[in-house]
């Protein structure tokens, strides 16, 4: 477990969460970029300012070990909810752009959402009330129907079936790095989270692939109006399966926006460290540690459907959850 003095385990093997920093491409990231031109997507941090950098080397796509899969199915449910799936190619309900939505024995919203929605929120007002305060949630501040439209499995193998994309492990840290076709990953890979798979074990498509080779499908995309003084925007574009995520970690300020599915968040200030394993799924720790918390330790919690927008503040912790396969892109304030 990860508490709040988890730096006196650090030479027992433990990574302190709270003063090693966690950076994750937010909710973690996948395809990165900035708008209008491009820079490179912030990476993993300590409590010393942000570095930028973007993966060097050639990308050259490599297939997983023989029989290595995203998410191994752990129970005949988790098998019949896979193939379910796959019965579902492409052609999907127009409200779900082809992309699987939520299957049998899917993880439910929290029972009250506590961040605030807002659809008249003025610049003035979120500077005042929410950017260096709290997080806040934005309904109708743009529109983004044809980046959604767009953002549609079948458009989105068309145009991009062939890129290589890279995977990063579904833990804090995500260290290891795996390359593959995208259409490989969409296929193949794009499975409900297994409950019993640790971080490590689970890769997840957000953060780390180059801008330029995106721009087609990036400039369609409306970010939040609201910006910070001093910061630059980055966006990181991801797809997961449904019960996927990303543990508890933290890094500068920015916006998710979720383009299909839905995707519910945890969130914590930055003196309040949580309780977490940084191995283990989002999945696991609302399975095992959720349900124990009292009252005053729970995070702030809510689902963010699609066309929502959620701003979460510098250093704020946070855990993501996908309830359905979602499509999400985030703006990174750098």
């Amino acid at each position: 477990m990860v508490t709040g003095d988890a730096n006196s385990r650090n030479r027992g093997g433990l990574l302190s969460a709270s003063r090693r920093g966690l950076f994750r491409g937010g909710p973690k990231a996948v395809i990165s970029g900035v708008h209008p031109s491009p820079r490179p997507l912030p990476r993993r941090r300590s409590c010393r300012p942000m570095a930028g950098g973007r993966a060097q080397g050639s990308r050259r796509a490599v297939r997983l070990p023989e029989g290595g899969r995203l998410m191994a199915p752990a129970s005949q449910l988790l098998a019949l909810w896979a193939l379910a799936a796959v019965a579902l190619p492409g052609s999907g309900a127009e409200g779900d752009g082809g992309w699987r939505p939520g299957g049998p024995g899917a993880v439910a919203e929290e029972e009250r959402c506590t961040v605030e929605r807002r659809a008249d929120l003025t610049y003035a007002e979120f500077v005042q009330q929410y950017a260096f305060v709290k997080p806040v949630i934005l309904q109708g501040l743009t529109d983004n129907s044809r980046f959604r439209a767009l953002c549609s499995r079948e458009r989105l193998l068309a145009s991009f079936g062939d890129r290589v994309v890279r995977l990063s492990t579904a833990n804090t840290y995500s260290y290891h790095k795996v390359d593959l076709p995208f259409q490989e990953y969409v296929e193949q890979l794009l499975h409900p989270q297994d409950p019993t798979s640790l971080g490590n074990d689970t890769l997840y498509f957000f953060g780390d692939n180059n801008f330029t080779e995106w721009a087609s499908l990036f400039r369609h995309y409306s970010p939040p109006p609201f910006g910070l003084l001093g910061t630059a925007p980055a966006y990181s574009f991801g797809i997961a399966g449904a019960g996927s995520g990303v543990p508890f970690h933290w890094h500068g300020p920015g916006y998710s926006e979720v383009i299909y599915g839905r995707k519910r968040w945890f969130l914590y200030p930055p003196e309040k460290t949580p309780e977490f394993h940084p191995n283990k799924t989002t999945l696991a720790w609302l399975r095992d540690t959720y349900p124990a918390l009292p009252p005053s330790a729970r995070p702030l919690e809510c689902t963010i459907r699609a066309g929502e927008v959620l701003y979460f503040p510098d250093r704020w912790w946070h855990a993501t959850l996908n309830l359905d396969t979602s499509v999400f892109i985030s703006t990174f304030l750098g």
